[in-house]
């Protein structure tokens, strides 16, 4: 953009002043050519080139193969040469020495409040503690600009890693800007406002009002969009029957998804069995809330009714398991998610918050997440690295209700791409199985480009799309405080 006079700056393009026949202070949605030296926004074909790793029906792999966009939409998957004969004019990204596979599905991230206190809250308290005395207030102090701060950074960090697709967890004061940086940046991703009628709470109403304000928001951000809306609630024990019934009937209604959380630890279960005599899927069942629309985040201590429940009702789950680990909840001991996958239920893969999960990376969530399980069954054929790279794509796209749209790289589907350097020296000498090689030796910093809805976002390792510079300075500044704010500067 250099060359035309402009910067890139809190998501617009503004021009700088004394530009010659250039007024100054124009708005100009980024739409020109990039420093990445290719359009940001192909508006012809898109030609990604190495070995493909399809992630289709029969878990095709391309040695030397490519995969053609055209207006974000995937037209070929094959033979290199194919390609390169029936689309001589495209763009090239990737190579011989390139892997590519499908965008990586983050299905609970909070892209609002802790990252500016990033790795901040200590480990030798509880997660009550964590949530109510450090994550809940910081949420409470932010501004508009600081959502937006906020969510362009975690969306950065998660493309850079190769992620495309987030499902946000319902944390989110101002969606109209984080929905604004999110679309700037490039990201696909569903995102929803705070949803708790408890008393005394930052953003919480009355259900009515509450019920209210999602609808606002499907309607600010409808279905289908690259940034859509779902219906989100906070969940645990911090809503009423009322709003949780009311918010499944919406989603229904609206044919939109839903998320919330529960059972990260033991104190849910025991809430529900203190007030209402059955344990939290048990009582979700008798209300009528479970079903294809419901991605519940966390679920680890369910029991075996609650477990059978989840697949029955066709429920799906997000699994964060470096949260569980970095906050002491019992994951190993308690969670059935292995089950609830291989009962034929809908599994995908979370990386929660940065006072949690702490790095968005689900690379290095997948062979987390299948090293636990095979220690834990003492059986090697439990889980392996292909069931952990599945459940990145095209299970955890399924899972949040965009299966027919990405997680695998075929014809008709939306180009979300990304492509892997195999000349590192973690990926050197690359084996005879690059899913392996990718799940058990690898994590994000192996992706150099990545492509969203046929647009380059990263290239070169670098974010094209958003200069994220002054992002990070003002996140430096905010640190203090919000740190403050909390009573630890």
């Amino acid at each position: 953009h250099e060359d035309v006079g402009i910067r890139l700056r809190h998501g617009y393009l503004r021009v700088k002043a004394g530009k010659p026949n250039v007024p100054d202070g124009l708005v100009v949605w980024p739409k020109s050519r990039c420093r990445c030296g290719i359009l940001c926004d192909v508006d012809g074909e898109l030609l990604i080139r190495g070995q493909i790793v399809t992630m289709d029906g029969t878990r095709r792999v391309i040695s030397d193969g490519a995969v053609v966009a055209v207006e974000g939409r995937i037209e070929f998957v094959g033979d290199a040469g194919d390609a390169v004969n029936r689309h001589p004019s495209a763009t090239v990204l990737g190579g011989p020495s390139s892997i590519v596979t499908p965008g990586l599905v983050n299905a609970h991230q909070h892209l609002t409040g802790d990252r500016l206190i990033r790795s901040c809250i200590p480990e030798d308290i509880d997660s009550d503690e964590s949530i109510f005395s450090w994550a809940v207030p910081v949420h409470a102090e932010h501004t508009p600009d600081d959502d937006e701060l906020t969510a362009t950074l975690g969306a950065a960090e998660a493309v850079l890693n190769g992620v495309t697709t987030i499902i946000e967890a319902g944390t989110v004061a101002h969606v109209d800007r984080v929905a604004q940086a999110l679309g700037t940046l490039g990201l696909r991703a569903r995102v929803g406002r705070w949803g708790w009628d408890i008393d005394d709470a930052p953003h919480a109403a009355p259900t009515d009002e509450v019920l209210q304000l999602q609808r606002e928001v499907l309607d600010l951000l409808p279905a289908g969009g690259l940034v859509e809306s779902g219906v989100t609630l906070v969940g645990h024990d911090l809503m009423s029957d009322a709003l949780v019934s009311g918010a499944a009937d919406l989603a229904r209604e609206r044919g939109v998804g839903m998320t919330m959380h529960i059972s990260p630890h033991r104190r849910d279960p025991q809430s529900y069995l203190d007030r209402v005599g059955v344990r939290p899927i048990v009582h979700f069942d008798r209300l009528g809330v479970l079903g294809r629309h419901l991605l519940l985040a966390h679920a680890v201590h369910l029991d075996a009714e609650e477990a059978e429940l989840v697949v029955e009702s066709g429920s799906a789950v997000a699994s964060c398991p470096w949260a569980y680990l970095r906050l002491a909840q019992g994951f190993q001991a308690n969670h059935r998610h292995d089950w609830i996958r291989s009962n034929g239920g809908r599994l995908a893969l979370g990386t929660d918050s940065e006072n949690a999960g702490d790095a968005i990376d689900i690379l290095r969530t997948a062979s987390l997440f299948v090293g636990l399980v095979r220690d834990r069954s003492e059986d090697h054929l439990s889980m392996t690295s292909a069931d952990g790279f599945a459940l990145a794509t095209i299970d955890g796209a399924e899972a949040v209700g965009l299966g027919d749209t990405v997680g695998s790289l075929e014809v008709g589907k939306r180009a979300d791409i990304v492509v892997h350097d195999a000349n590192r020296l973690e990926l050197t000498p690359l084996g005879t199985d690059p899913v392996r090689q990718l799940v058990w030796a690898a994590d994000g910093r192996s992706v150099v480009d990545v492509v969203v809805d046929g647009r380059v976002v990263v290239r070169d390792g670098r974010v094209v799309t958003v200069d994220l510079e002054p992002f990070v300075d003002a996140a430096v500044e905010r640190q203090q405080f919000m740190l403050s704010r909390v009573g630890r500067p």
